[in-house]
């Protein structure tokens, strides 16, 4: 009885060390930078609309994975990996709502709080399937798979991903809907701007890594330090 007490305690204590913890940060540094595209700007791939027409339309429906405006990448995030305490996270992040509507994901992109709660909502007349992956590298695990009959009914799961930092969301019934979600682990994160920069601020002065991802992209990474009230610049290129 007591080896089943202490392994317990082992665990909780594991799990309480892993979480994230909202501190004070005193003369905290900033990383700045801007991300850049040198790769093909492949255009948009096509589905034949084929099911419910009624609803999602006929005829094809593009979706573009690759977004690139102006020479700028859309739909990028830059994070630093596995920070355990800092800053509180943004008020305006923590549950994601996905609206599904006219067979399409809307957002196309969003970004919530990992352990925080995923609503899935059909404004459709016609049946849909939540199948939502978490994006481990090049593979994807089911997280939630939800058949949603029902117009205006809404699904909500809580989201804890374990190894990856993101998802990508299907529908079962339509091959043609598709959607992702950065999941942040922690607050130091920023989505990237419109111009293709970005700036995380408040940072723990220390030795991280930091990491850019899309959803479809091959995802750089690298390492840097970041000094009390100082401002590192981290530059990445994807191709």
């Amino acid at each position: 009885m007591k080896k089943f007490a202490i392994f317990g305690s082992l665990l909780l204590l594991t799990a309480t060390v892993s979480a994230y913890d909202v501190v004070e940060v005193k003369d905290g540094g900033t990383i700045t930078g801007k991300i850049t595209f040198s790769g093909k700007d492949t255009p948009p791939k096509k589905y034949t609309v084929t099911k419910d027409i009624e609803v999602c339309g006929s005829g094809e429906r593009e979706i573009d994975y690759v977004e690139v405006n102006d020479g700028v990448l859309a739909n990028v995030v830059v994070y630093v990996d596995k920070v355990k305490k800092g800053k509180a996270f943004p008020e305006d992040i923590g549950d994601l709502t996905v609206d599904q509507m006219g067979c399409e994901f809307k957002p196309f992109f969003g970004v919530m709080m990992n352990e925080k709660e995923l609503s899935a909502k059909n404004s459709d007349t016609v049946a849909h399937n939540i199948h939502t992956y978490e994006l481990i590298g090049k593979a994807k695990k089911t997280v939630t798979n939800v058949s949603q009959p029902d117009k205006d009914s809404v699904v909500t799961k809580k989201i804890k991903l374990k190894r990856g930092t993101a998802m990508k969301i299907e529908c079962d019934q339509h091959d043609f809907m598709h959607s992702f979600v950065f999941v942040a682990k922690n607050p130091y994160f920023a989505v990237v701007g419109a111009d293709g920069n970005f700036e995380i601020t408040d940072i723990p002065a220390g030795k991280y890594t930091v990491k850019a991802w899309h959803g479809v992209l091959k995802n750089p990474k690298t390492k840097t330090e970041v000094t009390a009230g100082g401002t590192t610049e981290v530059n990445f290129e994807f191709k």
